[in-house]
C-alpha cells in the first residue's frame, strides 16, 4: 500500500471550482481551498472533468486578455 498524498489539484475523487481572474485566465481549484485574492468562482463545484470541458469550450487564447490584439 503507497503512503504517498495525491496532489490535490490531481485527485479527482475531490470536487473542483473553476476560476477566472481579470486577464481572463482560468484556474483549477480544489473546492477545499480558500479561493486566491484575484480569482473568481465561474464553474463549480462540480467534477475536475466538467471543469476542464469547459475551459476547453471557453479557452481559446492562453495569452493575457490584455496582451491579445
Amino acid at each position: 500500500m503507497s503512503t504517498q498524498q495525491k496532489n490535490p489539484f490531481d485527485d479527482e475523487s475531490h470536487a473542483f471550482l473553476l476560476l477566472i481572474n481579470h486577464l481572463g485566465q482560468y484556474s483549477l481549484w480544489p473546492d477545499f481551498s480558500k479561493v486566491p485574492d484575484g480569482w473568481e468562482v465561474i464553474l463549480g463545484p462540480d467534477t475536475r472533468a466538467v471543469c476542464i470541458e469547459y475551459v476547453e469550450q471557453n479557452w481559446n487564447d492562453i495569452r493575457p486578455q490584455y496582451s491579445v490584439a
